[in-house]
């Protein structure tokens, strides 16, 4: 049977690379590479890079092909994200099936883990329920930009007895403001915590966590929140694209 590979491969830093990971990059026969089509695309030089450090077997191939690009739908997000998920698994169902053989391997490589939000996982899941391909699949799970985060600020990411809430910049800014206490926000393209300025809050925040260009600001946010603005826009002017994370957290 087909088997597929889910593997985790960090935040950015080649070396977050796990033991486990590099075994699994070494049963694979072909790798997937999916080109979001930015000018400077870092990330997919990165996953190239990991595979010539850590790949020691010969005659692996790398598949790269155009992503499909994600439209937002005016009248529903769940229907954009639905819509954009099933152009996934049609690509990715096409590429199982004309890129492995019967008992081949085929690999995925999936930025910090395959477990926290990444869509990778559920594809696939969705493929083997459109009864077109038939494969095994495992997941080796990866250092997320939330350990690199706290570990780069130096701090830890649970302070005693107290939860810790992880969301999108989409619900924080629906969250009243009480509620946040400790909250790690992904996936901010409009630097929601912006709205929060009033509060007695800290953040922690960093951009292209674990990589050479990695920056990282933290303070008092009524204090740092225009900073941070200002040199998110630039970086990713300059990049063509940003990945960021932020921890929030009352009463420093």
């Amino acid at each position: 049977m087909k088997r597929i590979l889910l593997i985790g491969i960090g935040a950015g830093d080649p070396e977050h690379i796990t033991v486990q990971a590099i075994k699994a990059l070494n049963e694979a026969d072909v790798f997937f590479i999916l080109d979001k089509g930015y000018a400077n695309d870092d990330l997919l030089r990165l996953r190239k890079e990991i595979c010539e450090r850590y790949i020691t077997t010969e005659g692996y191939r790398l598949v790269q092909v155009k992503d499909p690009q994600r439209k937002d739908d005016p009248l529903s997000y769940q229907s954009g994200i639905e819509t954009w998920h099933e152009q996934r698994a049609v690509l990715f169902e096409g590429l199982i099936a004309d890129e492995v053989t019967e008992e081949g391997v085929g690999a995925f490589l999936v930025w910090g883990d395959p477990s926290l939000y990444d869509s990778t996982l559920r594809i696939l899941d969705h493929v083997l329920e459109r009864g077109r391909q038939s494969f095994d699949y495992r997941v080796i799970p990866g250092i997320t930009s939330v350990q690199t985060l706290v570990a780069q600020h130096r701090i830890p990411l649970n302070r005693i007895g107290e939860p810790i809430h992880i969301t999108t910049g989409r619900r924080l800014a629906q969250t009243p403001a009480a509620d946040i206490d400790n909250v790690v926000v992904m996936l901010d393209a409009h630097c929601s915590f912006d709205g929060f300025v009033d509060e007695d809050l800290h953040i922690y925040w960093g951009a292209y966590l674990g990589t050479a260009d990695e920056i990282l600001i933290s303070g008092k946010l009524k204090d740092v929140s225009e900073e941070i603005k200002r040199v998110r826009e630039a970086a990713r002017a300059e990049k063509g694209w940003i990945m960021d994370t932020y921890l929030l957290r009352r009463g420093v």
